[in-house]
């Protein structure tokens, strides 16, 4: 079995929300065989910024169905996006 590279887009519910303790949410609530490889913030627009992070799961099906279900159940996530999907270097 190999992994796969996702690059997941989490938008907070606001301006005002730590990026850095919604980041540790994320990686607490992952599920098991998944692992978060790296993360930055993006500007979006007025203020606002995004959390881009990049999860490294199984070549299993569903994959990252999973970790999409759990990140949006964290509190202060508005909405989560894969934009990326793909083997890692």
């Amino acid at each position: 079995m190999g992994e796969v590279a996702a690059t997941i887009k989490i938008m907070p519910e606001g301006v005002d929300t730590d990026l850095d303790d919604l980041k540790n949410k994320l990686e607490a609530v992952l599920p098991e065989g998944s692992s978060m490889f790296g993360s930055e913030i993006e500007p979006v627009a007025f203020g606002l910024k995004a959390l881009k992070v990049v999860i490294l799961v199984g070549d299993l099906e569903g994959g990252t169905e999973s970790v999409e279900e759990a990140f949006a159940t964290v509190p202060g996530v508005e909405s989560v996006q894969v934009t990326e999907l793909g083997r890692p270097v």
